[in-house]
């Protein structure tokens, strides 16, 4: 059972040493990097490729890790008490399964994937660190034992917005997504768009690394941004000597694609109002 990228998603040499590397280890993968570059779209890939189901747990602010185990409806059990349903009598009918009992009760092996886990509160890694290493929890109202009939493959991504206690880290093989190079975004671009026109992959490349470049801004487009802008650029036939711009224009075309707020779209327009001053 290995990975090795698949014809929808380039994953280069490092990723998928470091996906196989996990399954082998049966450790969770902690997937890092900027957002966009692809870290939940690898846990679909890779339960594609090996031909497994694919659960999502995607982590909000106010995700508790218990929701991934179970939770127990109080409340509609006393309600029904209060209607006189027969159902109140046997606790299971108010318990309600989560991802994690799902993953390790599936009758197949599948991915978990654990998405954006720094969204949630610093003690959440912390309160999964035995169910993830023992693969088991205990239910307490019903006094059972949930146990992985097989070790799911676990995917875990984070954008890096808060540090991963180091108790957890330990059990995860980690890495880290870095930004494509060039030649990898235009294999990635040429998977999303094939048959693209070369001179405009070329020039689009050229200015979106630019952009990326630029010192002070606040947020650098990502992958999928770019993915985006190139197919408004496509759909609008933009042809690729238009792309090219002078230090004293303002804006790249279609820059809603790219720039994400307006602190980075007043700096574009401050760096064009002081070339023209200087020319």
């Amino acid at each position: 059972m290995r990975f090795e990228g698949t014809k929808d998603y380039i994953a280069d040499r490092d990723l998928t040493v470091a996906v196989n590397a996990a399954i082998t280890l049966e450790k969770p993968l902690l997937v890092k990097g900027e957002p966009g570059t692809g870290k939940t779209e690898l846990a679909r890939q890779v339960a594609d490729a090996l031909g497994m189901r694919l659960l999502e747990w995607h982590v909000k602010s106010t995700t508790k890790a218990q929701q991934g185990l179970y939770e127990y409806d109080a409340v509609s059990r006393l309600r029904d008490s209060q209607l006189g349903d027969a159902r109140v009598h046997d606790v299971k009918n108010y318990i309600r399964p989560g991802k994690l009992w799902e993953a390790f009760t599936a009758p197949e092996r599948v991915v978990l994937l654990i998405d954006e886990i720094d969204k949630a509160d610093i003690e959440f890694p912390n309160d999964l660190l035995q169910e993830l290493d023992r693969m088991a929890f205990h239910v307490y109202e019903t006094g059972e034992t949930i146990e992985a009939a097989q070790r799911p493959v676990v995917i875990i991504t984070s954008n890096n917005e808060k540090e991963l206690p180091d108790a957890f880290l330990r059990r995860c093989f980690f890495h880290y997504i870095s930004f494509p190079e060039a030649e990898t975004l235009a294999r990635i671009v040429e998977v999303h768009y094939p048959g693209i026109k070369q001179t405009l992959l070329r020039e689009a490349l050229t200015q979106f690394y630019e952009i990326r470049e630029v010192a002070g801004l606040k947020k650098k487009p990502s992958t999928s941004e770019v993915l985006d802008w190139i197919r408004l650029l496509v759909a609008e036939d933009i042809d690729p000597s238009d792309l090219r711009r002078s230090p004293t224009e303002a804006l790249p075309k279609m820059h809603g694609a790219l720039l994400k707020n307006e602190q980075d779209v007043h700096l574009f327009e401050r760096l064009a109002f002081m070339a023209r001053r200087g020319g």
